[in-house]
């Protein structure tokens, strides 16, 4: 097998240098360490992982903790970040929190406390004081997405504001019998996003005078099953019906435009849908949306872990970064019909 010290002697520099250079822990000038990198490559020189980790007291894996992995969302900003950590040469661990509270306590408690993990990205957990301060007390940093997170740095969506664009955007067409599918309040434990977005949702309704109707509101679990049933309980009243349907999420947004069809109602012509994503599958259904670009989400997260993992390599970035959204008009909004 080729050694690290034929890969120093081809380079013409030392085998520190190679070890710092391969491994990305320490400052060598870019044209080194494509030097090295070049002779590591000509001799077919792999790095030992297990060498490594006992040389750098670091083992190039990065933990993502997600409360559900079978939603588009998080599995988008996973995506995303396992894309730039392949780039920086760190492996991903994931952690999926959906069997409940045991399962985040044993998670917290024991394996992101071994020596598993270099850093942890928290994806919509809102992590307790005690969770922040034994994982910075072992010298793990963590990013979390979604929400603030005291002496974290974290990527913060303004889930309000969101609320409020899609709903404006209903109310600029001329809509005011604007109906809200919201979260059931199961799904309000972190950063209180189903709570935020009907926030957004009545802040927009109550500036442009239009009075808030609770009968106008239903809750629902943030899939496409979950949004039919509500929508199919607000578009069947018989009288008074909503011209147009805020949905907290794209995938109840979808389950609202499957309702309407099967209600016998043309979407946008008898109501209006706006959801909140950018789905991979609100193009196909022309949703109107605003969307908040969850793969770029998990690159971010990334990106400022490495500030902190290798500073070398980035700028310090500020403690909280608001995330970007922007609304996507697509078939599914449109001005009510006179006749509603």
């Amino acid at each position: 097998m080729v050694g690290i010290d034929e890969v120093a002697r081809l380079a013409g520099v030392s085998t520190a240098t190679v070890s710092r250079a391969l491994s990305g822990n320490g400052h060598v000038s870019p044209g080194t360490r494509l030097k090295v990198s070049q002779a590591a490559l000509d001799l077919g020189y792999v790095v030992s992982s297990n060498a490594s980790s006992l040389a750098s007291g670091r083992t190039k894996n990065v933990g993502a903790v997600v409360p559900y992995l079978n939603r588009w969302f998080f599995s988008s900003v996973i995506e995303g970040a396992e894309r730039a950590l392949l780039r920086h040469g760190y492996d991903l661990t994931l952690y999926n929190l959906s069997g409940g509270g045991d399962e985040r306590r044993s998670v917290f408690e024991h394996f992101l406390l071994r020596k598993r993990v270099d850093a942890v990205i928290a994806i919509s957990l809102e992590l307790t004081e005690d969770e922040v301060s034994r994982l910075l007390a072992l010298g793990k940093p963590i990013v979390g997405v979604g929400g603030p997170l005291a002496g974290v740095r974290t990527l913060t969506i303004d889930d309000v504001a969101v609320a409020r664009l899609a709903t404006e955007h209903l109310l600029a067409l001329g809509h005011t019998r604007i109906a809200h599918v919201g979260g059931h309040k199961e799904f309000d434990l972190d950063f209180h996003i189903p709570t935020n977005r009907r926030i957004g949702y009545e802040q927009a309704l109550t500036g442009a005078g239009v009075p808030l109707r609770p009968e106008l509101y239903q809750p629902a679990d943030f899939t496409i099953g979950g949004g039919y049933q509500a929508a199919k309980q607000l578009l069947g009243a018989p009288r008074d019906r909503p011209t147009a349907i805020f949905a907290a999420s794209d995938e109840m947004a979808i389950g609202a435009i499957l309702a309407a069809r099967d209600l016998g109602l043309s979407v946008p012509h008898d109501v209006s849908v706006v959801g909140i994503d950018d789905h991979e599958l609100a193009e196909f259904f022309g949703l109107t949306t605003v969307a908040q670009f969850p793969t770029g989400q998990g690159e971010m997260a990334v990106e400022m872990l490495m500030g902190v993992l290798q500073p070398e390599e980035a700028q310090p970035e500020p403690v909280n970064m608001a995330l970007p959204f922007e609304l996507v008009v697509r078939s599914s909004s449109s001005r009510p019909d006179p006749a509603s």
